[in-house]
């Protein structure tokens, strides 16, 4: 068990370096609703090379933004399919702690950092 925090700790510090390093690659078009975030960070997201790649693997990734597109804190891994191998696991870590560092800043309307600042202020807006 302690070996397995260990692993997934210096996983996590890849995965924050990464993220905390970097800024975007290229300018985007102004952000203005979540279905065009949902888009920006699709197109940041490159899959892992084949041969480390698995058939329906999930992960899901905690992340908060400030209101002018940057990255808030450190992100989070907060599921990962079961059924995955570690090596499988640690390649769609490493793909999404690219995917991280491409998009560290994106640019946010106005009216979207609002929003956002909205929902950190007045939680219950947000559920």
């Amino acid at each position: 068990m302690f070996r397995s925090r260990f692993r997934i700790a210096g996983e996590m510090l890849v995965i924050a370096t990464l993220a905390g390093s970097a800024a975007a690659q290229s300018p985007r078009a102004p952000i203005n609703t979540v279905n065009e975030l949902e888009a920006a960070l699709l197109d940041c997201w490159v899959p892992p090379p084949i041969e480390q790649s698995r058939p329906g693997m999930q992960i899901t990734v905690l992340m908060s933004f400030k209101r002018n597109g940057e990255m808030f804190g450190q992100p989070r891994i907060t599921f990962q399919s079961s059924d995955a191998s570690d090596a499988e696991r640690t390649s769609y870590r490493t793909a999404v702690a690219e995917m991280l560092k491409r998009c560290a800043s994106l640019p946010f309307t106005q009216a979207l950092g609002n929003d956002f600042g909205r929902c950190a202020a007045h939680h219950a807006l947000c559920r």
